[in-house]
């Protein structure tokens, strides 16, 4: 069993913010998998979004979809199935939040506080999220394809956005400000499902512990950023650096997207490599 784990969000961090190549990262990926070191996507996409990316980088390992809400692990991945999962469509499941439908009467209920000021996926039609995204149609529909929460494009105030994301918390909901849209769903995270799936890692036969790496660009990546072993901020065009609490085995990388995650992530390995 692997060592180290890699925890990766995907737009912005290993895939381009602008075109979603990650060719930069393509030698290091293949590096990896060579050496048994799981590169595991952890991002806002949907599971119809992440199962083609998958195949495209030839990756065979676990993912975590819409920001921590479920993890999903190949049948037969691990030696016995994990505990408190389900068994769906080739996958064990763990999932952390309510469904998609739970979160939608939620917004619902509040709209009429915020008139002209957001839309949901769920309002928009394909050609919407392509002008949003800059998906192509398909890729579009896949992003539409929501099962445990719903983003939100912001189009008002400031302070209307605060009084917004204060009106779901209070209805239960976990509000998520992501590169592009605010991400709606229960009591899950990017941070928590990493520490599931480290756990399960560990629970195997002969299982180690693994380092963790946790790779993000944006403030819904922060929980999983502080939550592994090693921390590595990426470079964003559209936005600041995350601010972490954290100051230990924490780097920001010095070029963006993919290049900055091939760099930094690297460099960790190298210093890994070196203790």
């Amino acid at each position: 069993m692997t060592q180290i784990a890699v925890y990766t969000d995907l737009d912005g961090s290993l895939l381009d913010h602008h075109d979603y190549s990650h060719a930069a990262a393509d030698s290091l990926l293949q590096a990896l998998e060579k050496q048994d070191i799981p590169v595991i996507p952890v991002s806002s996409k949907t599971r119809a979004e992440l199962l083609p990316l998958r195949k495209e980088l030839n990756n065979r390992h676990p993912f975590i979809v819409e920001n921590g809400a479920a993890v999903f692990i190949p049948q037969g991945y691990f030696a016995e199935q994990p505990a408190e999962t389900i068994t769906q469509n080739g996958y064990w499941v763990k999932v952390f939040t309510s469904p998609r439908s739970h979160w939608l009467d939620k917004i619902d209920a509040i709209a009429a506080d915020f008139p002209d000021a957001f839309i949901n996926f769920a309002r928009l039609d394909i050609n919407t999220i392509i002008d949003l995204t800059g998906l192509n149609p398909v890729a579009a529909q896949q992003a539409s394809e929501r099962e445990f929460g719903e983003p939100v494009h912001w189009l008002g105030s400031d302070t209307d956005q605060t009084r917004f994301v204060t009106a779901l918390e209070q209805a239960g909901a976990n509000v998520l400000r992501g590169g592009r849209f605010l991400h709606i769903s229960g009591n899950c995270g990017k941070g928590r499902a990493l520490l599931w799936l480290n756990e399960q890692y560990k629970k195997q036969p002969h299982g180690i512990d693994p380092i963790s790496i946790a790779i993000g660009d944006s403030q819904n990546d922060v929980a999983m950023l502080e939550a592994a072993d090693h921390a590595l901020i990426i470079r964003s065009p559209s936005h600041q650096p995350p601010v972490l609490s954290r100051n230990k085995n924490s780097s920001l990388s010095h070029s963006q997207g993919p290049t900055g995650w091939d760099e930094g992530l690297r460099k960790i390995l190298h210093s890994l490599n070196n203790q």
